[in-house]
């Protein structure tokens, strides 16, 4: 396993490396990188961002707002956040594989003394307090999986930052963000600063990939082609925020495998624009699954004819046809 050094704690050229890691370097197959952020919410790939992030707060706070390729809920990320990133290529993808890169996290957390564990489906805890939530991205060939260590966190920070709905706290057994989480220093059985902390996981994680092939340091040519992914995709306000839909019916539910939205709008009955959101891992591109419902009567027989050309599992994994019904006509 190749480790990239990036000092950076730009949020969007970070983001801009992790895309640029993904694509276009070709060192090897297996790549880490331990990066932070200066403060910053970082938005999923499929989640409406107006419904994430506190805007009032982080205005006024100088929070800065990034999406990142993969799915899964917002996060926010500040100097205290330890963050770790895996691309692997050349593997067959199917499932998501969450455990893979999540045991060894464990693993180099349990090695310090501490009682960790995953939790569901990405996320790792330690005494039933979550310090860590994970995400993933399947490409063809690759995958890229990365996921947040709250070492020393600003807490206030991090709840003002974020909009979490009720019924997901409920579904949690608590009553807010900041009662659900903990920072690993606080509960570190001896004193610990953040880069004693880094070389401890970097050293844990690389032994359980099979040993360091070499460090790469971002070279001229990687910093050119980063800096332009960045001022082109990862710094824009199309794709941080892209236009709020206007719509005129609205249906959510909370499942299994994530939240889900559906935002229509609807014109003589039938339905103009559909835009799907949440913070479920999808698979190929989601807006194939937005068109299949557009120009289509807002009609439960309509909509279910339009459905059977297309199966919504493959973009949504846990998403049936019934279900998507079920929640539109609830």
């Amino acid at each position: 396993m190749f480790y990239i050094v990036n000092h950076s704690n730009d949020p969007y050229f970070n983001m801009a490396v992790e895309e640029y890691l993904l694509y276009e370097l070709d060192l090897g197959e297996q790549y880490l990188m331990l990066w932070q952020n200066k403060p910053t919410v970082v938005v999923g790939r499929n989640q409406n961002t107006w419904d994430e992030v506190n805007l009032e707060f982080i205005k006024e706070h100088n929070v800065a707002v990034v999406r990142r390729l993969t799915g899964g809920g917002a996060v926010y990320h500040d100097q205290g956040n330890l963050n770790f990133t895996f691309v692997s290529k050349n593997q067959r993808c199917g499932d998501y594989d969450f455990e893979s890169f999540m045991a060894p996290i464990v693993n180099a957390l349990k090695r310090m003394g501490l009682a960790a564990a995953i939790d569901g489906r990405n996320d790792i805890t330690i005494d039933g307090k979550k310090v860590s939530g994970n995400s993933q991205y399947r490409q063809k060939d690759s995958v890229i999986h990365h996921g947040t260590l709250l070492f020393d966190v600003n807490l206030d920070n991090l709840e003002n930052s974020l909009k979490v709905s009720h019924e997901k706290l409920a579904k949690r057994g608590v009553s807010s963000v900041r009662s659900r989480v903990t920072n690993i220093r606080e509960i570190f059985p001896s004193p610990l600063k953040m880069d004693e902390f880094k070389s401890l996981i970097k050293e844990a994680l690389m032994l359980a990939f099979g040993g360091e092939q070499g460090e790469h340091c971002l070279t001229p040519a990687d910093l050119r082609r980063i800096e332009e992914l960045k001022r082109e995709k990862y710094e824009t306000w199309k794709w941080n925020f892209g236009l709020s839909p206007s719509y005129n019916i609205k249906r959510s539910g909370l499942f299994p495998w994530g939240k889900l939205e559906i935002l229509l709008d609807v014109r003589d009955g039938v339905i103009n624009e559909c835009h799907i959101y949440g913070d479920f891992f999808g698979r190929d591109d989601l807006v194939v699954l937005d068109k299949s419902l557009e120009n289509v009567p807002f009609q439960e027989e309509a909509i279910r004819s339009a459905l059977k050309s297309i199966e919504p599992e493959k973009y949504i994994p846990g998403l049936s046809r019934e279900v998507l019904c079920g929640l539109l006509f609830k």
